[in-house]
């Protein structure tokens, strides 16, 4: 069932008969919870703004009158695990890249790159045409060795109780590997570890994706960062959801309802009302206000806006979901949707365009480069070389175009812009961001043209209007479109999974309020699309059910 076809009924009265659960926010989080906890016999509800279920991972006709449906926010699966699609029988598959990643350079004045992929040998030899030795090759092979190392014993914590930093140190048993990715700042063990420069940024830019960090910044954001991202399914492979994101959380949603669950579009929960055991959720629709009666309400959005919800002060000290930092939270991405006639000719002919942008394609990405774009944002301006990464969807999956789309050889691309936090964005009125926006998109596009043969311009569709068929969002747009707090796509800066040694937060869920629960991914291990932060609040439910015998509402 197609994500727009969740169209919204309305309530303007009270719900009487009260719901075991009501879960706040229909993204792929919710449904999850609300699947789980249905399948358990619990009466459960979710009140969703939009018209439609999935948050951010949809999939949408992006430009008009053009027969492509695009991931237009989240694009890439490698957190969620297995264990939840079976647990809840969820129709939906994910296809492997062959190819992990290509990254252009110039060297001696001829265009080169690094390719990494289609085997072992040939990534061998791409390490050394551009280092000129094996060491570098020898280098990654043992780090990422370490970090695979790392993922299979990491991984499957995360849909269990959180463990105590102690815990989760023996559980890895490698000292070495505690102290590179847990002790000290990235940088540190890059910089040990390899010398060539862009060997190193294609490293670090795995602690930066949508996070405002750097090599060596000492509250280890970096760290945290970099460990969700090679983490994923114990390998820290990212693969193609089949179908776009779009098919995951419609598969999510039908498996919710089949479950039992009601969910409801085109409700927005301006207020949740508390005393510890029971709940009322207060909602508005376009016909009037509503309220719902829960014995518990599970939040699938930020701790920002469940504070604005409680009506409590929402001052960054008095928020968690920050990774504890102070200050505002701030998203750090620039994220361009492009339907192309055809893919881009390289400058570097040592490889094929649908090998290179089908894994992912680093753009300015060297650790040097990577360093003066977080001090130029620092100070409050865009990059002038503004880091990037890119890849081609529909050449793994061509279920996303159209037959005649993908019969003409159209392909469509995913940028993903780092480095540059909500602050660059900021300006008087909507004319001013939405020129800072053509800045960054143009500066972005002007550094990926230096590695192609021609401009990718050249190669953009055109949609019903005869428009260029391009878009780009700010975390000021994705802040308005989705209400991420700064258009931070984790909720917030991520955080090591583990809790305190009193064990006070036992799946990372919890709030101040007993039967008030975040299960997005403001929670504990909640960033990306993973389903795990709503999988960890069904669990919390169902095992405090279980620890006080209660059952579900009747």
């Amino acid at each position: 069932m197609p994500a727009a076809s969740h169209h919204a009924s309305h309530e303007t009265s009270h719900d009487s008969a009260a719901h075991d659960a009501v879960i706040v926010g229909g993204g792929h989080n919710g449904l999850v919870a609300a699947a789980y906890l249905a399948r358990a016999g619990q009466r459960v509800l979710v009140l969703e703004r939009l018209d439609r279920t999935g948050g951010a991972a949809v999939s949408e006709q992006t430009f008009a009158g053009v027969d492509a449906r695009l991931s237009r926010y989240s694009y890439l699966v490698s957190l969620l695990p297995q264990r939840i699609i079976d647990d809840l029988g969820v129709r939906f598959a994910v296809r492997k890249r062959g190819v992990s990643s290509y990254t252009p350079a110039v060297r001696d004045g001829r265009a080169t790159g690094l390719f990494v992929g289609d085997g072992t040998a040939r990534t061998r030899e791409s390490f050394a045409r551009l280092t000129g030795g094996e060491r570098e090759f020898e280098a990654w092979e043992r780090f990422y060795g370490m970090t695979q190392r790392v993922a299979q014993r990491v991984f499957p914590t995360l849909t269990e109780p959180l463990p105590t930093r102690a815990e989760l140190k023996a559980r890895i048993g490698e000292d070495a590997a505690w102290e590179a990715l847990f002790e000290r700042p990235l940088g540190e063990t890059i910089e040990e570890r390899f010398a060539d420069d862009l060997v190193r940024g294609v490293v670090l830019t795995d602690g930066l994706i949508g996070t405002f960090s750097h090599a060596h910044d000492a509250s280890l954001l970096q760290n945290r960062c970099f460990l969700y991202h090679v983490v994923g399914g114990g390998t820290g492979d990212w693969d193609v959801p089949v179908g776009g994101m779009g098919a995951l959380t419609d598969a999510l949603a039908d498996a919710a309802r089949a479950a039992g669950a009601e969910i409801r579009t085109g409700h927005t929960v301006h207020r949740v009302e508390t005393d510890g055991a029971t709940a009322d959720v207060h909602y508005r629709t376009a016909d009037g206000e509503g309220t719902a009666a829960a014995r518990r309400v599970l939040v699938n959005a930020s701790p920002q806006a469940l504070s604005q919800m409680l009506g409590e002060d929402t001052g960054p000290g008095n928020v968690s979901g920050n990774g504890g930092r102070p200050g505002p939270v701030s998203g750090s991405q620039l994220k361009v949707n492009m339907l192309l006639r055809r893919l881009p000719r390289l400058k570097d002919a040592s490889v094929d365009a649908r090998e290179a942008f089908a894994g992912t394609f680093h753009v300015a990405e060297g650790y040097e480069q990577l360093a003066e774009a977080h001090r130029q944002a620092e100070a409050g301006e865009l990059p002038r070389v503004p880091p990037s990464e890119l890849y081609c969807h529909s050449l793994t999956d061509p279920t996303i175009l159209g037959a005649e789309l993908a019969a003409g050889g159209y392909q469509t691309l995913t940028l993903f812009g780092l480095l540059t936090p909500a602050g660059c964005f900021e300006a008087a009125d909507s004319s001013g961001r939405a020129a800072l926006r053509q800045k960054a998109l143009d500066r972005t596009l002007a550094e990926l043209d230096r590695h192609l043969a021609e401009p990718v311009a050249d190669c953009l569709a055109l949609d019903a209007d005869g428009r260029p068929c391009i878009e780009a969002k700010t975390p000021l747009d994705l802040e308005g479109e989705l209400r991420l707090p700064g258009g931070h796509i984790f909720h917030g800066d991520l955080s090591f999974p583990w809790t305190d040694e009193d064990g006070g937060r036992r799946w990372g869920v919890e709030t101040a309020h007993p039967n008030v629960l975040l299960c997005g991914a403001g929670s504990v291990r909640g960033g990306g699309v993973s389903g795990i932060g709503g999988h960890n609040a069904a669990m919390a439910v169902l095992e405090a059910d279980d620890r006080h015998g209660a059952g579900p509402a009747r």
